[in-house]
């Protein structure tokens, strides 16, 4: 398997194409606009520069791994000879759906069909497509080309042999496959969601104020980055999507999303990407700033 389709060239998607461009694959980089698709490469440009700095890349390889990376604006051009596909557009099923229709119908027979989704049905996007036995998940961490785990989703119909080779080209990127079954949020954001949305909860009932909260999960817990910044980190919106996908799966109220939360991503306040959530990214992106709305 060496001709792998990434759709979307977004946070994820760039990463994605990054990693296995990197590795050797052929990559076909799809989105809707030039715009997206040139700012795409040139995060990738710039995270190669990155690694390059740190001494672990040559200008060669650099140069390798770009060359490995082909831009298109329509899958069906994109798609002719793919063995692989990874969607990774906006955490929406309706969207996902419309894609994975697309994409069954451009794709080879013998493709496989996966969704970087961090908490939607993989059976669900499955039953658009003839061939539900090759859809699996490939939930990659952000940032990709440097976060280890990928979770490796079966859908209701996954075959075993649809997953075992996913599961060990997993392993020749470099990263850690852990296979895991389709519920909502799987395992890393049905743990990690109610965290951040608890820590959302906290600062709301006036428990205590952002940076403490995420002062006390750092300090006291050893997590790198408190919950209050990850949220940001990862776009409230995002949060937002992930926990009522958990909160409609499965009509339990502790995956409700905490009303802060649902104002904030209302009013625009979404974390770095819109320069302003629960801290403020006006001048640094590295949460040094409570927003004004929590400054004390």
């Amino acid at each position: 398997m060496k001709n792998i389709v990434v759709i979307g060239a977004g946070t994820m998607g760039n990463g994605i194409a990054h990693t296995f461009a990197q590795t050797g694959f052929k990559v076909n980089l799809v989105d809707v606009s030039q715009q997206a698709l040139d700012k795409g490469l040139k995060t990738i440009t710039n995270n190669l520069d990155r690694i390059i700095a740190k001494g672990n890349l040559t200008e060669e390889q650099k140069a390798e791994t770009l060359g490995n990376i082909t831009t298109f604006l329509a899958l069906e051009d994109a798609a002719k000879n793919a063995e692989l596909i990874v969607e990774a557009a906006t955490e929406n099923l309706d969207l996902k759906m419309k894609i994975f229709k697309q994409m069954d119908d451009f794709a080879p027979e013998n493709c496989i069909l996966a969704t970087n989704t961090s908490s939607i049905s993989i059976t669900k996007i499955a039953s658009v497509t003839k061939r539900p036995e090759k859809v699996i998940g490939m939930h990659f961490m952000n940032p990709v080309p440097i976060m280890k785990l990928v979770e490796i989703i079966k859908g209701y119909s996954t075959s075993r042999e649809t997953f075992d080779q996913i599961f060990e080209m997993s392993k020749t990127l470099g990263k850690t496959p852990v296979e895991v079954n389709d519920y909502p949020g799987f395992v890393a954001n049905r743990i990690l969601m109610p965290m951040i949305n608890e820590a959302i909860e906290t600062l709301y009932n006036g428990v205590a104020g952002v940076e403490e909260i995420d002062q006390v999960m750092k300090l006291g817990m050893a997590h790198p980055m408190g919950p209050l910044q990850l949220a940001d980190f990862i776009g409230l919106d995002v949060c937002l999507a992930i926990l009522n996908v958990m909160y409609d799966g499965f009509k339990n109220p502790k995956y409700a999303p905490n009303p802060l939360l649902v104002n904030m991503v209302t009013a625009g306040k979404i974390g770095v990407k819109s320069g302003e959530g629960f801290y403020d990214y006006s001048e640094s992106k590295k949460a040094e700033k409570v927003s004004k709305m929590f400054a004390k």
